[in-house]
């Protein structure tokens, strides 16, 4: 029976168009022969459209590409004109600096008490000029109350600005004590030192070849602001011997000084001190045989002014 079943299936599966072998016919495309385009979307504009978005053609980055230049060196000439701004302009360069002045001011002018024979002694300068280039006149001098000028000599110099501290200067020297008289080409150089201290020094060489040479330097230390103590030093030396005018070779000359000032104002100024001065060397052996001093220590009072 079971055999029978199996043979029957069989042959249907092999039988050509038997139920098996058939399969189901495929669905109708209900949509068979239409035309179906698709819809065209619009395109979004473009915001950028037309610009040119290339760098500058001379290669500088956008930003960063120089200012025009203004239409003359000073752009107020351009609104108001040259002729207009010329006065404002040259009143602002003389309150900077290009400005004419003038001053002259007496650092010591003083009477010195001292064993013996009293003395006095003066140093002041004067100059004519601007912050850069001036005209600089320079006197000192001492001598005996009872006896005659012994030093006394005058520099005529021009001075040129090197810094905002120190001036080089140029000139000449003559000295009208002691005899007999000198004549020298004079270079030197002054200024402020560090911490404000007024330092100068100069070469002076004679009409004769002789070289000499001097160093100096103060500072004014503010007790209040109107009492001023002034440390003040001096040294002087020659390259030659010089008999005829007491001066050796080495250094020759000593000063050691310190004064005390009051400015009643700013330009006039009363003073007290005391000041050690000194020969040395062979200018010392020159003095004693002259019979003269060699060092010795002066009390003086004086007065400093400026106008």
């Amino acid at each position: 029976m079971i055999r029978t079943t199996i043979g029957a299936i069989v042959s249907l599966a092999l039988v050509p168009g038997g139920a098996l072998a058939q399969t189901a016919a495929p669905t109708a495309d209900l949509h068979a022969g239409h035309t179906m385009p698709m819809a065209t979307v619009p395109a979004a504009a473009d915001p950028h459209a037309g610009h040119n978005m290339a760098p500058p053609a001379t290669g500088d980055t956008i930003g960063n590409a120089p200012a025009p230049a203004p239409p003359t060196d000073h752009a107020a000439d351009a609104v108001w004109g040259a002729a207009a701004v010329a006065p404002s302009r040259a009143a602002l360069r003389r309150e900077h600096g290009g400005f004419t002045g003038s001053m002259i001011l007496f650092n010591l002018a003083e009477y010195q008490a001292r064993a013996g024979t009293d003395g006095y002694r003066w140093e002041g300068e004067g100059w004519f000029g601007g912050d850069i280039n001036r005209f600089v006149v320079k006197t000192e001098g001492e001598g005996d109350v009872r006896g005659p000028l012994e030093k006394a000599e005058v520099q005529a110099l021009y001075s040129r600005a090197i810094g905002p501290w120190w001036n080089l200067q140029a000139g000449v020297r003559y000295d009208i004590r002691p005899d007999p008289q000198r004549a020298y080409a004079t270079l030197g150089i002054e200024g402020l030192a560090p911490y404000w201290f007024k330092a100068a020094g100069a070469l002076f060489l004679s009409t004769k070849g002789e070289l000499r040479g001097r160093i100096e330097g103060f500072y004014d230390q503010r007790i209040t602001q109107r009492l001023i103590l002034q440390p003040r030093a001096e040294i002087e030396a020659s390259a030659q011997s010089i008999p005829e005018i007491g001066v050796g070779v080495g250094l020759t000359d000593i000063e050691l000084g310190l004064r005390l000032r009051y400015e009643i104002a700013r330009e006039f100024a009363p003073y007290i001190g005391v000041e050690w001065a000194g020969k040395v060397g062979e200018t010392a052996r020159f003095a004693r045989d002259a019979g003269d001093r060699t060092s010795g220590t002066s009390f003086v009072a004086g007065i400093r002014f400026w106008f």
